[in-house]
């Protein structure tokens, strides 16, 4: 490991070098590389040199601890103690610096949330999921955008794609992919029964141009007029965009701009998406195809939370976290839940790399 660390410590060198030279400078595209090359070493670095600055520590105080006087050995045996603990913690943390990055998780997302089994109750609670995910979003001073959405009459969702853009969307919300389970009195039950109903949510990397090659021909573009909230203008163009990915059989719909050229675009950017999550998952299968992940694959079909309004408390199931304030996850602070989510998936992934 400490090989490692050193060839990564000479790269960020050499980085830092090429940055200083003004004709890099001038190319954009080549500086923005290196840019995003240093932010990525820059925080292994850091570490290894507070371990190097610890570990000298250790030294010293193990010197000490043979040759100094009595007083000297007591005030060394205490620092040797404290730099022994405190250099098996950076070890734990540059472990898990060092793990493969995942390529996706500076990218933006596309968030995409059905109600599931429990008609409206299902939709209003999609409705929730969307604020409680704006909300997060909001917080962390990232854009959102509405790309597409289906609403129904009594304030609920049926179905709605938006976009969420900032430094490392998907690095956080790459866990909640999965079927979101609600329990609570719904507000259209007179008779004050819990009902119990679910949300899928899928977290799609946002695809580039150049990761997806989609090619024209594989495409059928149906225009209707839109249906819904919107006004008379909307209703009486046919602005909608119905996009067919016939090789796959992906269909994306999108109504929601009075332009059919802006419709068309925000549908594009949901498929190039959706296709882009098809590749992903198809790679990391192969790679996870001989052990099998302890804290969930987020897949969209297994049922990763529950959100109990009763007991007023969040359960995630994948690693059996439960916390007492829904109010304050509904209202976006999920800060908790995915830390917590992020260390066992790191845990996990420790564990998996020592077997092999």
């Amino acid at each position: 490991m400490l090989d490692k660390l050193e060839q990564i410590s000479i790269k960020y060198n050499e980085v830092q070098e090429k940055l200083s030279d003004p004709s890099i400078v001038t190319d954009q595209a080549l500086y923005a590389s290196l840019m995003k090359e240093l932010k990525t070493l820059t925080p292994i670095v850091e570490k290894y040199e507070e371990y190097k600055s610890c570990n000298a520590d250790f030294n010293e105080a193990k010197e000490l601890m043979e040759d100094g006087d009595k007083e000297l050995k007591e005030m060394a045996k205490e620092q040797f103690e404290f730099s022994k603990e405190r250099l098996s913690v950076i070890e734990e943390e540059l472990k898990i610096l060092l793990l493969p990055k995942d390529p996706d998780d500076d990218k933006n997302v596309i968030i995409e949330i059905r109600g599931g089994a429990g008609g409206e109750e299902a939709a209003l609670f999609a409705n929730s999921l969307y604020r409680m995910y704006s909300m997060f979003a909001e917080a962390k001073r990232f854009k959102t955008e509405v790309l597409s959405i289906n609403e129904t009459g009594l304030g609920g969702i049926k179905e709605i794609s938006f976009s969420v853009e900032g430094d490392g969307a998907f690095s956080l919300l790459k866990y909640e992919s999965g079927v979101h389970r609600v329990q609570r009195v719904p507000e259209t039950e007179s008779g004050g029964r819990i009902h119990t109903s679910t949300v899928t949510v899928a977290v799609l990397a946002e695809a580039e141009n150049v990761e997806i090659d989609i090619n024209p021909t594989d495409l059928q573009i149906d225009t209707y007029r839109a249906s819904g909230a919107g006004g008379q203008h909307v209703n009486k163009t046919e602005s909608a965009i119905r996009i067919t990915h016939i090789p796959t059989g992906l269909v994306v719909e999108c109504q929601d701009e009075r332009s059919q050229h802006k419709n068309k675009d925000k549908a594009m950017k949901i498929l190039r998406s959706r296709l882009y999550e098809i590749k992903r998952r198809e790679q990391e299968a192969k790679i996870a195809s001989d052990r099998k992940s302890q804290v969930g694959t987020g897949d969209r079909s297994e049922r990763i939370r529950t959100y109990n309004f009763p007991q007023g408390r969040v359960t995630d199931h994948r690693i059996g976290l439960t916390v007492h304030s829904i109010d304050a996850v509904m209202n976006g602070d999920l800060d908790h839940i995915i830390e917590s989510l992020r260390t066992a998936f790191q845990a996990e992934k420790l564990r998996a790399g020592t077997e092999e």
